[in-house]
């Protein structure tokens, strides 16, 4: 490590890569939680390593080297909140809704975080160890799921970054006070409110609090729920569909700003999605540690299926409570084709 630090500072190129890229994953998968946009977390973990290489003459030794970059993640985390007009201005959100729903249910509620995109898994496999610090409050399942993540966004960007931290990387309040340049005692303030805040909305609001817990990811029963759903929208069948959601589940479309609960409107929704004779082919995958799927419409004039978005699943024993559908710019992180031979 020594030797390689000193040839990274001495401007070779090949060992600050190799420096480096042990922290590369997770310091995304942090930039991702405190972002709530994978995109945005690819730009800031660049923004990283960038701002790294180039201070890395001035790095002491004082700190990790990995809770250096950490800091350094965390300000350029933070940069770009305060200069990001979405996260203030939000009623310009594009919608997102497919194009076979036509004149849509009336909103539940409005969506505070239309930003928000979902984070393939296999990103999550590739850090070596997920295991936070011993002051952490979550574990790494937890502090990945869209719900979570969700509520993370409705945090003022300080009290976000101070969380994430310490509750979920389990760094000590001296180590999280130096990353956000300022006191202990500021430090453990903003965590309080945070914690206060994020019980409120994790996830109060979306009455997931009496649910189940999820089955364990790949067990029998996901697999079979998993492929219940599959063949439900294969067959365009609705009542398959709605007999597999919790009575009060959640349907959002990040961007768009409405979302939806309830078995009644999941039912509306749903008979508008399969109008016209519309049916459509699941590709399974994962995305912040739950079930996930590409969304595919077959093309009634030829042998192709076209890409309708994509759909990550929350779980509450062998039911779905959540469905968020995103729309096609996500296929592609998640190595899924814009098309598919029917």
């Amino acid at each position: 490590m020594a030797d390689l630090t000193s040839r990274a500072r001495a401007g070779d190129e090949a060992a600050f890569r190799e420096l480096v890229d042990r922290y590369r994953h997770e310091l995304q998968v942090h930039c991702y939680r405190i972002l709530g946009s994978a995109q945005d977390a690819e730009d800031a973990l660049q923004e990283t390593l960038l701002a790294a290489w180039r201070a890395l003459p001035e790095f002491e030794g004082r700190s990790s080297l990995r809770t250096w970059l950490y800091r350094i993640a965390t300000s350029r985390c933070l940069n770009m909140l305060r200069a990001d007009s979405r996260r203030i201005t939000v009623n310009n959100a594009p919608p997102s809704a497919p194009q076979a729903w036509q004149n849509p249910p009336e909103p539940t509620r409005m969506s505070d975080v239309p930003w928000l995109e979902p984070y393939p898994d296999v990103l999550f496999e590739q850090i070596a160890d997920m295991q936070p610090g011993p002051e952490a409050r979550y574990e790494s399942s937890e502090a990945i799921s869209l719900a979570f993540v969700t509520a993370l966004q409705l945090l003022p960007p300080r009290q976000r970054a101070a969380l994430v931290l310490r509750d979920v990387l389990g760094f000590r309040a001296a180590e999280a006070a130096e990353m956000l340049d300022t006191t202990t005692e500021s430090v453990t303030s903003a965590l309080k409110r945070a914690r206060a805040a994020l019980a409120q909305h994790a996830p109060a609001d979306d009455g997931h609090r009496h649910h189940e817990p999820p089955p364990e990811p790949g067990s029998p029963q996901e697999r079979e729920l998993v492929r219940r759903l599959t063949e439900a929208y294969a067959d365009g069948d609705v009542d398959g569909i709605v007999g597999l959601l919790t009575e009060d589940v959640w349907f959002t479309m990040p961007p768009g700003l409405f979302e939806y609960q309830g078995h009644d409107v999941a039912a509306r929704a749903l008979t508008l999605l399969f109008g016209r004779g519309l049916r459509y082919q699941l590709v399974a995958t994962r995305a912040n540690g739950q079930p996930a799927f590409g969304i595919y419409v077959r093309d009634p004039n030829a042998d192709v299926l076209h890409a309708n978005g994509m759909m990550v699943l929350a779980l509450s024993g062998e039911r779905i409570c959540s469905l968020t559908r995103f729309d096609n710019s996500n296929l592609a992180r998640f190595g899924l084709p814009r098309t598919l031979d029917a």
